[in-house]
C-alpha cells in the first residue's frame, strides 16, 4: 500500500523535524505547505500594503489560505497517482475536520482506500513556553508576526486539532515532541507509519 503520512501541528512543535527523520528511514514525497506557497503568500500580501508574515489577517484566510492547501494537495495527488509515498506537512485545521476532503484526495489519485494507507501523526509540546522557546530558536521572518502578537496567539493554540476523516484510532499517533528527537523515537514513528501500533512520550 502506499503511505499517505500527516503531520499536523500548530507552530513551532517540530512536524518537519519529525517528517525528515522518518525520511531518511523510508521514500516519500516531502510537501510542507510553506515551502509550496510560502514564496507566492509572501508576494501578494506585500503586493496588497499588508504584513508578509501575517497569516492570521481576513485578506490571506479569504484569498490566499485555500490556494496554499489546495495546489499542495493537488501536488500530492499527482505523486499519489505516480505510485508515490507522500508526507504532508502543515497545520491542516479545517482539511482534517472535513471528512470528505481525504476521500477527494484519494479519489483523484484513481486510488482507492484500500490502497492507500493514511495516518495522522499530530505534533504535540508539553507546553507553550517550549513552545515559544522553538519558535525564537528557529529564527524564521514568518514567525515575527506570531511572536510580536503572543498574547493572542497562544490563546488559540489546540495542540491535538480534531480529526474527523474515516480512519482508525490507530492510524492516529499523538507525538510529544518536547524533549530530544531521538533515534529511538524516530524509530517509533517509523513502526507507526508500517502500521504497528506505537506509544511515544
Amino acid at each position: 500500500m502506499l503511505k499517505l503520512v500527516f503531520f499536523v501541528g500548530v507552530a513551532g512543535t517540530g512536524k518537519t523535524t519529525v517528517a525528515r527523520g522518518l525520511a531518511e528511514r523510508m521514500q516519500a514525497t516531502f510537501l510542507d505547505r510553506d515551502t509550496v506557497g510560502g514564496r507566492f503568500v509572501e508576494k501578494m500580501l506585500e503586493m496588497n500594503g499588508l504584513d508578509v508574515n501575517d497569516r492570521d489577517s481576513d485578506f490571506y484566510k479569504k484569498h490566499l489560505r485555500d490556494l496554499e492547501y489546495d495546489t499542495t494537495k493537488d501536488i500530492c495527488i499527482e505523486n499519489l497517482a505516480a505510485g508515490q509515498n507522500v508526507f504532508m506537512i502543515s497545520p491542516f485545521t479545517a482539511e482534517l475536520k472535513n471528512k470528505a476532503w481525504i476521500e477527494e484526495v484519494i479519489s483523484a489519485a484513481g486510488l482507492t482506500k484500500q490502497e492507500v494507507d493514511v495516518k495522522v501523526i499530530a505534533v504535540t509540546l508539553s507546553d507553550m513556553e517550549t513552545q515559544r522557546k522553538r519558535i525564537i530558536d528557529r529564527q524564521t521572518e514568518r514567525d515575527t508576526y506570531k511572536l510580536e502578537h503572543w498574547d493572542d496567539f497562544k490563546q488559540r493554540v489546540q495542540f491535538v486539532p480534531d480529526i474527523n476523516w474515516d480512519i482508525s484510532s490507530t492510524s492516529i499517533l499523538v507525538f510529544d515532541n518536547s524533549g530530544e528527537l531521538t533515534e529511538e523515537k524516530i524509530n517509533s514513528v517509523y513502526q507507526f507509519v508500517n502500521g504497528s501500533d506505537s506509544s511515544v512520550s
